[in-house]
């Protein structure tokens, strides 16, 4: 957690800033706000959409792709 209430999580593969954390299960959990930290290990801060944020740690988290916008200018 960050002073500003932020879950704070190490990853794996870049995700855009924007996109849905979500659970094992689906469930959406919060939106990624910021991307930071070492290149060889970045970390997102997360705004959490659930107010227990205490039980988002030692989990696996997962990033739902944004929609494409292909197309729309």
């Amino acid at each position: 957690m960050s002073q500003s209430r932020n879950v704070i999580a190490t990853i794996e593969s870049l995700p855009k800033i924007g996109e849905t954390v979500v659970d094992e299960n689906f469930k959406p959990l919060g939106t990624i706000l910021d991307i930071f930290g070492p290149v060889s290990s970045p970390y997102a801060s997360i705004k959490p959409k659930v107010q227990e944020t205490a039980k988002l740690e030692d989990k696996m988290l997962y990033v739902l792709p944004s929609k494409s916008r292909k197309g729309k200018m």
